[in-house]
């Protein structure tokens, strides 16, 4: 009998813009097991570990990487130290690592939406990544500006995915829209998602946890915060079956459309609209001619 209840920790902590972070994430781990022994699951903000700058980049698995997995080992706990940048031949990726209870990495997701044109020299990631938790559920990962593209998340949920982990890194004015998102994308999808973001110099916080109705399970301040939640597997489940509070049934409707969304194909090009938009650039002062 699969179990329906799972405890997930999300972390907001504050940490060095430029440096290594590790140290800290294990403090918080070694806190927030010893008060929450309940916890099955801890989730970091994106690049938390090392920063957010792309010149701590490093091929991957690395000596930081193995620091989680000993530390996801000694707790026995799914682990996902929220992103690093990750070296490669082909270029600099913003990479998340899963990592189980035993201590192995069972998947890696390169984030598909780098937050360009900010986001500079960070290559795009192509593969979805779902994973199985034996005898509880199936899972999936974004990154940040993934949120932001509908069809990220859909993909997830139509490969099965009942709870979305999805680090993020905000320090703008836009954290209040993605909020909505985050609950739009709950919503449209009938599953939990949790949207964790850092604090201080690697995010202004208000990470957010919402239920597969689109409901705000809990919603944090701008401070450090620990927030363990209890999901329930078979809530989801219900709801994808009976539609959203009794009501609309998103998935089926989706999957049994008429409509062939052939805007998105790559074959076809880009729309003559979207291609109308210009270069995909930081906007440029406009000085005031002087008169």
């Amino acid at each position: 009998m699969p179990m329906s209840y799972f405890t997930i920790a999300g972390v907001q902590m504050q940490a060095l813009h430029h440096g290594d972070n590790t140290e800290a994430m294990r403090h918080r781990v070694d806190a927030l097991m010893s008060r929450f022994p309940q916890v099955q699951m801890v989730l970091f903000s994106e690049l938390m570990p090392l920063g957010a700058s792309p010149h701590h980049a490093h091929p991957l698995p690395s000596h930081v990487e193995q620091f989680f997995c000993q530390l996801a080992e000694q707790y026995r706990i799914w682990l996902i130290p929220g992103s690093m940048f990750e070296r490669t031949e082909s270029g600099i990726y913003n990479t998340l690592s899963v990592i189980d209870p035993s201590g192995q990495v069972v998947a890696r997701y390169r984030k598909m939406f780098p937050f360009r044109p900010y986001e500079a020299g960070v290559e795009s990631g192509t593969e979805f990544v779902v994973f199985d938790v034996p005898n509880v559920g199936r899972f999936g990962v974004s990154i940040c500006y993934d949120m932001w593209f509908p069809e990220t998340t859909r993909t997830l949920a139509a490969m099965g995915a009942e709870v979305i982990l999805h680090p993020t890194m905000t320090d703008t004015i836009d954290r209040d829209i993605e909020l909505s998102i985050a609950r739009t994308n709950a919503a449209v999808n009938q599953c939990y998602f949790f949207d964790i973001n850092g604090a201080g110099a690697l995010g202004n916080g208000r990470s957010i946890v919402v239920g597969p109705s689109g409901d705000v399970i809990h919603q944090a301040g701008t401070g450090e915060e620990i927030m363990p939640i209890e999901v329930d597997f078979s809530r989801v489940r219900r709801e994808r079956e009976t539609g959203l509070r009794g009501l609309g049934q998103p998935l089926k409707s989706f999957r049994d459309r008429q409509v062939d969304f052939s805007v998105y194909r790559f074959e076809h090009g880009p729309s003559p609209f979207l291609a109308s938009l210009g270069p995909l650039a930081k906007p440029q002062r406009t000085d005031i001619e002087e008169y």
